[in-house]
């Protein structure tokens, strides 16, 4: 049975001491190792880079108070994957049903940029969760980091599956590995990433289900 790391994982010092500084000064917030959402028998994962300081750092759901989750969500909900209305927060009693959204790491990282070492540390927790699905098909990867944190834990070339929008790799393990620009409101704003263009790419990874 899996399970998240402890809210208070101590594995990244540097997560650790940037999670304290954030609990000083916002202690009603979560501040926390975020724990994944959504059923463990779902047959979508979708995987993002790490939580947000004031998205799901703050409410303690991944995708979940910022501006990134206001476009994941609704989408999500659109193509079928849940029921609800999104709120953008943990209590607008959103459910999923046939996908999970966990991150590459857990805590929430300065400049919103984890290193090589904090990766490395939370990797087990994301080869735990893979291997504790048992209708696992799809990996709905959003952002470049996210692509190859999935790429290292099935023990797979970078090179040999590159990192595009829409870009579709069939696993040697028989999964689907769907990557997408990840909804950021940089992405979003610059033009990178359009709504359109996530349902789209939202639609392929259902089409494989």
């Amino acid at each position: 049975m899996f399970k998240n790391p402890p809210k208070d994982c101590q594995l990244c010092p540097r997560l650790v001491a940037y999670r304290r500084e954030s609990q000083a000064k916002f202690p009603d917030k979560y501040n926390g190792a975020v724990p994944s959402f959504g059923p463990i028998t779902a047959k979508m994962l979708v995987v993002g880079l790490a939580p947000g300081l004031k998205g799901a750092n703050f409410t303690g759901r991944p995708f979940t108070g910022d501006y990134a989750g206001d476009v994941l969500y609704p989408a999500l909900l659109r193509h079928g994957f849940g029921t609800g209305i999104f709120k953008s927060r943990p209590d607008d009693g959103v459910e999923l049903t046939n996908a999970r959204i966990t991150n590459a790491v857990r805590c929430v990282p300065p400049q919103n940029k984890p290193i090589g070492e904090e990766e490395n540390n939370c990797r087990p927790f994301l080869i735990e969760e893979m291997t504790s699905m048992p209708n696992l098909k799809v990996l709905f990867v959003l952002g470049c980091i996210a692509h190859v944190a999935v790429l290292k834990v099935l023990g797979l070339k970078i090179k040999d599956y590159p990192f595009g929008h829409e870009q579709v790799n069939k696993l040697p393990n028989g999964l689907i590995l769907v990557s997408s620009y990840h909804c950021s409101r940089y992405n979003v704003n610059t033009g990178r990433l359009t709504e359109d263009m996530f349902d789209s790419v939202m639609a392929k990874a259902k089409s494989f289900l």
